[in-house]
Parts: structure tokens; sequence; C-alpha cells
């Protein structure tokens, strides 16, 4: 055994020795950042063109809003919340219908997922990340009539403006049910007197909401569930660019009677 063996084979059993392992000190050092900092110019090089591109498309003007938006702007449904809501109808119903051969009959929201309202004037990809800032995609939800009846009384308990579209709840002036609408005058659904159409109906919301997020429980008891590969945040950009304008306002789809 040559001189070079030996030596490997008294580090192996040195290594291999139950002697335990101490840390003996540990070093840090705090760097304060701030503007003081030098540059790196070589990186700074490197990035530059990257930032201006990612800023030319953030800042890109894709529609244009007259009057500015915020989901607080009323009780029961807001112009944002309409719009997100009819978004997600026109967008991604031709992909369901494509994939499956049926309609998206309503659309469900959360009041909660709204994260910023819309000033006045052009409105941008960035636009869209301050409303949707997350990573969530359109899903459709096959529910049965109970469970839709679950999800209107869901809106009528919670009295918030969730964004719904294809879907119209009136409250009488004590805050009940008073009727409640798929479609318009499609489907009519009389949740008062039991006289529910056994069927099934579709359902868009978010992957968030579809597991019952916002406690939504009733997307958990889902026939089926279909997910487009969109997300919402996408989903506006491609609806801004599409509409030019954009001008949504308060409507009907939920109110309260007065007496």
């Amino acid at each position: 055994m040559n001189k070079v063996s030996i030596l490997l084979l008294i580090l192996g059993l040195w290594s291999c020795s139950d002697t335990p392992q101490k840390l003996v000190k540990i070093e840090g050092k705090h760097v304060q950042i701030s503007d003081s900092i030098t540059k790196n110019k070589e990186l700074e090089g490197y990035i530059a063109p990257y930032r201006k591109r990612i800023k030319d498309e953030m800042e890109g003007v894709l529609a244009f809003t007259p009057e500015a938006m915020n989901k607080s702007d009323f009780k029961f449904n807001t112009p944002i919340g309409n719009m997100m809501a009819d978004a997600v109808m026109e967008m991604a119903n031709p992909i369901f219908h494509e994939r499956t051969g049926k309609n998206i009959d309503l659309v469900l929201l959360n009041y909660g997922g709204i994260r910023s309202g819309i000033n006045a004037g052009d409105m941008t990809t960035r636009t869209a990340y301050n409303i949707m800032p997350f990573e969530n995609e359109v899903v459709v939800a096959e529910l049965a009539s109970d469970e839709l009846q679950v999800l209107i009384d869901y809106l009528v308990q919670n009295k918030v403006a969730h964004p719904i579209a294809g879907l119209q709840v009136i409250l009488d002036a004590e805050g009940n049910l008073d009727e409640a609408k798929v479609n318009r005058e499609q489907t009519r659904l009389r949740f008062l007197d039991g006289q529910v159409q056994k069927k099934s109906f579709y359902v868009a919301t978010s992957d968030y909401l579809i597991k019952g997020g916002d406690r939504m429980d009733f997307f958990l008891k889902a026939k089926d569930i279909q997910t487009l590969d969109y997300k919402l945040r996408n989903l506006l950009i491609d609806y801004f660019k599409k509409k030019d304008t954009i001008a949504p306002a308060r409507d009907q789809r939920f109110i309260q009677l007065q007496n």
C-alpha cells in the first residue's frame, strides 16, 4: 500500500468516526439597502432593456373608461363587479361551448377578489394586474338545481356585491328572496314554493371559489368541473383589448325592492 492510499484510508476512517461535529462560529453582516448603494453598471445595462419592455407592456393603453369604478360604490351590484362578471361570461363562454357543446348559465366571482378600483381614463395591462393580482383561473362548475338554490341563498344572506352575470336576484323590502332568474326570462326559478326544475346549471367561477373559498361550500358539491386554462387576469386584459371603451353601470341584476 503506497503513502497516498494510506492517507486516504486514514481520512476515511476519521470521517466515519462518531466524533460529534460542533458549529464553532457564525458571522453575519447587516447591509442597509438604500439609494446610496452604487449601481452595478454592467448589471444595470443588462437589465435595462427587459425593464423597459416590461414597463411598455404594463403601461400600454388597452381601453378607456369615462368614470372611476370601485367595489364599494353600491351595496348589491357595482359597475366594476358587473364588468368583471360580464367579461367572464363573454370571454369564457365561447371556450366552454367549443369544448363541451354547452353554454355557461351564470357567473359568480367574489367581492373580496376585487383588489383595486379603476380610475377614470386609460386602462392598461397594469389595471388588470391591480384588479386581479392573483393567479386564479376560470373554471366552470356543473351544479344541480338544489345547489343553485344554496348559491342564491348565500347571496341573499350575505347581501354583498359579489360579481354576478346571467343571474338576477330580487329581494323584497325586508331583505328576503322575492324572485330569482337565470338567463333573464329563459329559466324562472321559484324557490319560495319549491317549483324548481331538476336540471344542471353551468356556473363560471374561479379556481379559488371552486374549493369552497369565501365560504362558498356549494361549489364543493359540483357534479363536474371544467378548467378552462384561462387566468382571470388574462381574461380581463383580452376583454379590455376587445372593448376599447369600458362603461359598465349598476343595473337590476341584484336589487332590493322598496316599500
